[in-house]
């Protein structure tokens, strides 16, 4: 006979599990992000919420968590996740392209903010300890927060987005630092030791920096060859579970946190080829752990104290984030953004994040931060991260209201030069148009990019860019661009609608024109071949291209013959779409013509008129 099932032994595991599969998806579609769903739920489940009232109601004993101590292991473990992978992002690579924002913006507004914090919490009676911490913490921002805020909104790549990824890239090493020092503080004798602390912490960092190089280059990559040629997918999810939990575990037993040892592997596999490998592998992994993370927190955040002195957060998370816009705009100023940018980068970055949860939980348990400070910064944190949606929609709001009031800026009045030859029109100016002009100025070829996004191109024109404001929907724009007597027209836009409108109204005022246009799908590139686009080329059957090129080479294949099948292909591919649209619109034409009043009888439609 089967023994009994004592059902309360997996009530919080369940509570995790539906809130994960259940809740939290909910929650997303109203545009409440996961990390700040897990933290509501915590809170509800915890013992402010429901854990109180089971005392009156007893039924809703069910639905709180009644061991939160048991899930801190687990809790751990998704900060070990969330820095590994933070290591891996951070290659020497990433941080030399972006390093004017990165290492001057970033590194300025973390000193300047946190200096400003640890000297008001020391005005306000904390020790010099605490007060570093707590400085520290707050003037971190939520990467867990902002990052998947701004991908679910397309943003990462405006001027906005990489100065607030930058900004964050550079917080999210500034971490590492900041847990030495707890680590340090939390090993004072007395009060005066605070400086032997900090030259502490620079040792122990250096100390790890030297085993990322020292280390990592000698036994990581072969012990991932050795795992990656048994082919085997589990084995492999296995050896990086191991790498992330192992180091962190490592570092522990010499007194340094988990989190710190995770963020030290990370760094040794971004100097492998096996980073992108490894991190597409523990990423379900880390959403999962580092949700119940969130969820812990929120089991701890005070929300009688928040009923209790209303009064007392909201002034604190105010002047959290009027300090932050205080110390960012100008700063963002200096560096080149606008003001526009600088503000609307300020509010994004104003709430702090949760790495002052992992800060606070280390520093009250080490004895550096009272309970009862650490439990009002944890709050504090948690109200201004649910804040960020909100300001980010009041900076847009200043940001109408500012563009219309304002003067036009003269970066946009600056007309197109006048054409002096054969040259190629590049409308967009994003990702794909930036590369594409790369491209053409590597080769020597004269060319012109235009874009309509007024703020980006101000930005980027100030920056250096070579591109100019204007809209190519624009008879006489497209004109002034010299279309009549350009080499060829090169359309990136991501939208079908104005770029199928483009195509058009080109093909009409240059009837010989060479037309290449980015295609969403094979069913676009077919109708923007009726449109009389000379060259369609479809995102997906380009990827599928690239993927099966990529996997030809590393399997060995001559690469003569994997370039020769590809182009093959891709010339059949053109072909097919071509002849597909050119018979769609005969059929029509025909259907067009054979109905009284359709015009002039075998007239095309005039989404067809080439």
């Amino acid at each position: 006979m089967a023994a009994a099932v004592e059902l309360a032994a997996y009530k919080d595991a369940l509570i995790i599990l539906a809130s994960t599969a259940v809740t939290v998806p909910l929650l997303k579609r109203i545009g409440i992000s996961p990390a700040l769903a897990f933290l509501s739920i915590g809170l509800i489940a915890g013992p402010s919420v429901l854990g109180g009232l089971s005392a009156t109601y007893p039924w809703l004993a069910w639905f709180a968590v009644s061991d939160s101590k048991q899930m801190a292991a687990f809790a751990e473990l998704g900060v070990v996740f969330l820095l590994f992978l933070i290591g891996l992002e951070l290659s020497y690579e990433r941080l030399t392209r972006m390093k004017k924002l990165v290492l001057g913006l970033g590194s300025l507004q973390v000193l300047v903010t946190a200096s400003i914090i640890v000297l008001a919490a020391w005005w306000l009676g904390r020790p010099v300890a605490a007060a570093l911490i707590i400085g520290g913490g707050l003037a971190l921002s939520s990467t867990a927060v902002v990052v998947e805020y701004l991908a679910e909104q397309r943003r990462l790549t405006t001027t906005t987005g990489r100065a607030t990824f930058a900004i964050l890239l550079m917080q999210d090493l500034a971490v590492i630092p900041l847990l030495f020092l707890v680590v340090a503080l939390s090993q004072r004798g007395e009060e005066g030791s605070v400086l032997f602390g900090l030259a502490m912490a620079l040792v122990q960092g250096a100390a790890a920096v030297a085993i990322v190089v020292l280390v990592g280059r000698r036994v990581l990559r072969p012990f991932l060859r050795l795992v990656a040629a048994m082919h085997e997918p589990q084995v492999f999810t296995a050896a990086a579970i191991l790498i992330a939990i192992g180091t962190g575990l490592l570092t522990a037993a010499f007194g340094v946190s988990m989190a710190l040892g995770a963020f030290v592997a990370g760094l040794l596999i971004a100097e492998t080829e096996f980073r992108r490998a490894i991190e597409a592998t523990l990423e379900p992994f880390k959403g999962i752990l580092l949700g119940v993370f969130f969820f812990s927190v929120g089991l701890s955040l005070d929300l009688p104290a928040v009923i209790a002195s209303p009064g007392t957060f909201g002034a604190a998370l105010a002047a959290l984030i009027v300090l932050k816009i205080a110390v960012i705009v100008p700063l963002g100023r200096a560096f080149g953004l606008s003001w526009i940018v600088a503000f609307r980068t300020a509010l994004l970055l104003g709430p702090a994040g949760e790495f002052a949860f992992v800060l606070m939980q280390q520093a009250t348990g080490s004895g550096v931060v009272a309970p009862e400070v650490g439990s009002f910064i944890v709050t504090l944190t948690a109200l201004s991260m649910a804040t960020v949606p909100f300001l980010d929609k009041l900076g847009a709001l200043v940001a109408r209201r500012v563009e219309k009031k304002a003067a036009p800026d003269p970066e946009l009045t600056v007309a197109p030069p006048v054409a002096t030859g054969r040259r190629v029109i590049v409308v967009g100016y994003g990702r794909v148009g930036q590369l594409v002009c790369e491209m053409l100025k590597t080769h020597g070829v004269p060319y012109i990019a235009v874009d309509r996004d007024a703020r980006e191109i101000a930005d980027l024109r100030r920056q250096g860019h070579d591109v100019y404001f204007g809209d190519a929907n624009n008879h006489a724009f497209l004109e002034q661009c010299g279309v009549r007597d350009a080499a060829s027209l090169v359309l990136t836009l991501h939208t079908e609608g104005a770029l199928d409108e483009i195509a058009q109204i080109a093909r009409a005022l240059n009837p010989k024109l060479t037309i290449i246009a980015r295609a969403r799908d094979a069913d676009h590139a077919k109708r923007l071949y009726r449109l009389g686009v000379t060259d369609a080329v479809p995102e997906t059957i380009e990827a599928s291209l690239q993927l099966s090129e990529a996997v030809l080479f590393d399997l060995g294949v001559p690469a003569g013959k994997v370039i020769a099948s590809v182009h093959e292909r891709r010339d059949v591919f053109r072909r097919e779409l071509q002849d597909a649209g050119v018979d769609e619109a005969r059929v029509r034409n025909a259907v067009r013509s054979s109905h009284p009043g359709s015009g002039v009888r075998g007239a095309p439609l005039p989404a067809e008129r080439s």
